[in-house]
């Protein structure tokens, strides 16, 4: 098979954007699919920008539906007519991090999330629905190549999460956000030091008052 451009970033946007497995994206981007799994998990490749391999003219989006409706199917590149025969097909539908047909819903529940919870660090959202933080990132900035048309909606009802971890996830980066504000808050109290007296107990000690106008000019009683 002819050797792709940028496979990694190529990984990362099948990952994020199709319904293959890693099997499948892991062959056609000839990386080792523990790699692919990693990328996946958010360990692997977690800066690298997706790259589409459509728009770059490596692969037509025929391939990418024939892929998804078949596990075994092996995706050919643009670049060549044909995969040599000699690849042995594995007829296992391989690991995955979510449901086949609720992969391409993450763009809608990463929408849902930064919309409702802004509180949630991109680690956290990435490691509850089993997404990217290049996308992630993207779909804050709306930068996403599905923007106009996502969805934002509850990942619980899209069955990425239970509504177990989502509430855990949310109770945590409430906590600390909390505790952050705490001490921004003390942070500033501690910068401004109250106005003390001249007094032993704070009062204005009357001997060392300032003059004033009247008290200098004033004519002497002596």
């Amino acid at each position: 098979m002819t050797q792709i451009l940028m496979p990694k970033a190529t990984a990362v946007w099948l990952i994020d954007n199709t319904g293959l497995t890693f099997e499948q994206i892991s062959e056609f981007c000839q990386l080792h699919i523990l790699e692919v799994e990693g990328i996946a998990d958010g360990d692997v490749a977690e800066s690298v920008r997706g790259a589409d391999p459509i728009s770059n003219g490596q692969l037509v989006r025929e391939e990418i539906e024939k892929g998804e409706k078949d596990p075994a199917y092996r995706l050919k590149t643009a670049i060549v007519d044909a995969v040599p025969t000699s690849i042995k097909k594995n007829h296992g539908k391989g690991p995955r991090y979510t449901p086949l047909s609720r992969r391409q819903d993450r763009p809608d529940a990463i929408y849902w999330l930064v919309r409702n919870h802004p509180e949630l660090a991109d680690a956290q959202i990435s490691k509850l629905i089993g997404t990217t933080k290049p996308t992630i990132k993207a779909i804050r900035e709306r930068t996403h190549w599905k923007i106009n048309t996502i969805n934002p909606t509850d990942p619980v009802s899209l069955g990425l999460c239970s509504q177990i971890d989502l509430d855990e996830v949310v109770k945590k980066a409430a906590e600390k956000k909390a505790r952050e504000e705490a001490k921004n808050s003390r942070d500033e109290g501690d910068g401004l030091s109250p106005v003390q007296g001249n007094g032993q107990d704070g009062s204005t000690d009357p001997t060392r008052t300032g003059h004033t106008l009247e008290s200098l000019f004033k004519p002497s009683t002596r």
